[in-house]
């Protein structure tokens, strides 16, 4: 069996939302259309956007995940995006701290999609 390589999140307006990864990413998609939008995070591994479905996404709807960004280095490289993300206007929901598994924060997309940093396990 092929271990998960698509990884999508809902989302209301692609294009908005295909920019805001792109300039968090540092990415540019590899696949484009009105309503599906995918990145290659890794080799043969897709990030993906859906609008499809918009009436069913609202700021409302509850966040029962999070997408993950395990940074490489010590905390102090956490700490430099999470002041660069701060500068840039990104929405922290949970600010910087130190959790069980080292330095982590959380911002939330457009959409209200979770997106944690926390050091590589």
């Amino acid at each position: 069996m092929s271990a998960p390589n698509l990884f999508l999140i809902y989302v209301t307006d692609t294009e908005r939302s295909t920019h805001f990864y792109a300039d968090l990413l540092e990415i540019e998609p590899v696949f484009r259309s009105p309503f599906y939008v995918a990145f290659e995070v890794a080799e043969g591994v897709l990030f993906a956007l859906w609008s499809r479905r918009r009436e069913a996404v609202t700021p409302e709807t509850p966040r029962l995940s999070e997408v993950g960004l395990m940074v490489p280095g010590s905390a102090a490289a956490i700490d430099e995006l999470y002041g660069r993300w701060t500068t840039n206007g990104h929405r922290i929901v949970e600010d910087i701290h130190d959790d069980v598994f080292g330095r982590t924060f959380v911002i939330a997309d457009p959409d209200g999609n979770l997106i944690r940093v926390s050091p590589i396990d």
